[in-house]
C-alpha cells in the first residue's frame, strides 16, 4: 500500500522525469535547426491532426492553453511562414489556421526529432520495460474515475 511518503517521492519522480523529458526534446528540436519553440512545435502537432483548418479557439481548447497563448505561437509561426491565418468560407469575422508547406516540412523534421529524443529517453529501458511503462503511463493519462460521496 502507497503511503504519503511514497506517493510524495513518486510525485517528485514524475516532475523530474516530466522536467528531463522537456529538457532532451528542446535540445533535440533546436538541433533541427527550425528557430521553433516546443510551444510551436505542439500547435503545428496539434494542428495536423485536423481535416481542415480550426479556429483559434479550437486550438487554443485542445492544447488547454488561454486564447491569448495561441495568439503568440500563431504570430511566430505565421512570421516564419509555418502557418496562415485564412478566413472562414462561411463566416468572415471568423479566421482559421492553416499549415503552410514549409509548415508541413517542419512538422516532418520535428517528428524526427521528437524520436530521437523518445530514443534517447527510453534508451536504458528493455522492450518489455518499454511496455509496462506505457501500460502505467496510458493508466495515469485516463485516470481514475471520480468517486461519489453517499
Amino acid at each position: 500500500m502507497a503511503t504519503p511518503d511514497s506517493d510524495s517521492l513518486l510525485a517528485e519522480q514524475l516532475l523530474r522525469f516530466t522536467r528531463r523529458v522537456h529538457r532532451i526534446q528542446k535540445r533535440h528540436i533546436e538541433q533541427c535547426g527550425l528557430g521553433i519553440t516546443p510551444a510551436q512545435s505542439r500547435l503545428l502537432r496539434t494542428l495536423a491532426h485536423w481535416s481542415s483548418p480550426p479556429r483559434m479557439a479550437d486550438l487554443a481548447e485542445r492544447l488547454e492553453v488561454v486564447p491569448r497563448a495561441v495568439t503568440t505561437l500563431v504570430d511566430g509561426l505565421e512570421a516564419s511562414g509555418k502557418v496562415r491565418r485564412v478566413p472562414d468560407p462561411t463566416n468572415r469575422r471568423v479566421i482559421r489556421i492553416e499549415l503552410t508547406d514549409d509548415g508541413r516540412k517542419a512538422l516532418s523534421e520535428l517528428r524526427g526529432a521528437r524520436r530521437s529524443a523518445a530514443s534517447e529517453i527510453l534508451a536504458p529501458l528493455t522492450d518489455e520495460q518499454r511496455e509496462v511503462l506505457g501500460g502505467l503511463l496510458d493508466t495515469l493519462v485516463d485516470g481514475v474515475p471520480e468517486r461519489r460521496c453517499g
